[in-house]
């Protein structure tokens, strides 16, 4: 009864300090694109001298009032985005970047930014339909109101990029910067299923960067980069790449094999499965594959222990889930028990999955 009822107190003063995450949570966001707009990590790490950065030579840089940019630091510095040190003469104290700061150079293209991430999620665009997530939460299945992003807006997110050129932009930057973060996981993962492979179709692809990657990994395939016309207007032109516009709801360009990543989760069971019976189609019989690169969302716990990392993923995939369902129409991150619905209901005859230590993970499925 008495550790109960200590429990129960450890409970409530925990609770009266995490309820003020709700309140003010957003400024952790706003904040870290602050920084981002602002190229913080940027100037911070080309400072003519190895020393750390005092306020004074930090607001010149970037053009910034001394006194908010010293609010913004001290918030960010708290957050752990930075580091505040004593300079060498021990007179002052400057900033330094960390692993989490570099992650936030807009300029970087290094496999490790997320910065266009953060920039297309903080759009007014992508911002102001999470305010309406409570209506569709709220409304009958098949029910009256329209999801989150359409009562916004007037249409889904992808009409509204096709019309407008700055937030197209911003979803190819994002993805594009993702890619380069996952698809060297990806080629160590799964080397053995490019080998032998003479052309294979990234379906969705956006501007190239998947395809690109691919060839240079597998020189000996042919890429084939296919997405909607008006994305395929402003895609890459690279070596061993050919770029085609088309509708994945109509056909996919036959090949030997299929790549799609993070397309699926954009849509419901449904259109999930006609996108993927497309993709099946257009790989040769018995010897076909789709590598599909999607989260799985954990059912439940294996065990009692789960390593911390596993449990971070996890809020990433759970959070995802939540973009889904603000920004897109039917989308939805899937379970294993999901995944297998749609994979069976398209026709594959089996599938397989392979762990890559990443928020998404890689589903092979088997024509």
């Amino acid at each position: 009864m008495e550790i109960s009822k200590r429990n129960l107190l450890d409970e409530e003063a925990k609770a009266s300090l995490d309820i003020w995450r709700y309140v003010f949570g957003f400024a952790d966001i706003a904040a870290a694109k602050c920084a981002i707009d602002l190229k913080i990590p940027e100037a911070i790490e080309n400072h003519p001298s190895s020393l750390p950065v005092t306020l004074a030579e930090l607001s010149s840089a970037v053009s910034a009032s001394p006194s908010h940019l010293h609010r913004i630091m001290r918030f960010l510095v708290h957050q752990g985005i930075f580091k505040e040190v004593t300079t060498k003469d021990g007179l002052a104290t400057g900033y330094t970047n960390t692993p989490l700061s570099r992650r936030m150079m807009i300029t970087k293209r290094d496999g490790k930014s997320l910065a266009p991430f953060v920039l297309f999620e903080t759009s007014p665009e992508m911002l102001a339909p999470w305010l309406r997530l409570s209506s569709v939460v709220s409304s009958p299945v098949n029910g009256s109101h329209p999801p989150p992003f359409d009562a916004v807006h007037g249409k889904d997110v992808w009409a509204l990029a096709e019309d407008n050129p700055c937030l197209s932009h911003m979803i190819n930057e994002a993805m594009a910067c993702d890619t380069r973060l996952v698809m060297p996981r990806v080629a160590k993962a799964c080397h053995d299923l490019f080998e032998g492979l003479a052309t294979v179709v990234d379906v969705g692809g956006c501007t190239g960067e998947t395809t690109g990657i691919l060839v240079k990994d597998f020189p000996w395939i042919k890429g084939f980069n296919f997405d909607l016309p008006h994305v395929i207007k402003v895609a890459q032109v690279m070596d061993g790449v050919e770029n085609v516009g088309g509708d994945m709801f109509d056909y996919v360009p036959k090949c030997d094999a299929v790549f799609i990543k993070w397309v699926l989760h954009d849509w419901g069971d449904k259109d999930c499965i006609r996108i993927l019976k497309n993709c099946k189609e257009a790989v040769p019989p018995n010897i076909g594959k789709v590598l599909i690169v999607e989260s799985v969302i954990r059912e439940k716990k294996k065990t009692m222990i789960v390593e911390d990392r596993d449990e971070k993923l996890e809020h990433v995939r759970l959070m995802l889930d939540m973009v889904m369902m603000a920004h897109t129409s039917t989308g939805k991150e899937r379970t294993l028990k999901e995944w297998d619905f749609v994979l069976n209901e398209a026709g594959f005859a089996r599938y397989e999955i392979r762990d890559i230590d990443d928020v998404q993970c890689v589903i092979i499925a088997y024509r």
